[in-house]
């Protein structure tokens, strides 16, 4: 019982810190793995490094948007999930 009691707080802060830190981040990994699965041609998008853009091709793991500038090809993953989100959001 003296040893249940010692590692009762190691195991208490193991699942506080599974609830507030190890899954939210799965699920977010989830979400930004659906979205890159959901994306489709005329998509607009805005990538992580702040290109504006809309989707004019896309393979497996590339995709291929056009810009003010020309084209761009680049990965799936560059593609930013909360501020394409943002800019598709409906306006208020």
């Amino acid at each position: 019982m003296d040893q249940l009691s010692q590692f009762a707080p190691l195991l208490l802060m193991f699942v506080v810190i599974y609830f507030l830190m190890i899954r939210p981040q799965q699920k977010r990994q989830k979400q930004e793995k659906q979205f890159e699965r959901d994306l489709k041609v005329g998509d607009k998008i805005i990538t992580k490094s702040g290109i504006h853009g809309k989707i004019a091709e896309l393979t497996e793991t590339a995709t291929v948007i056009e810009t003010m500038a020309g084209k761009l090809k680049m990965e799936r993953s560059a593609i930013s999930l909360e501020l394409s989100q943002k800019l598709n959001a409906p306006a208020k």
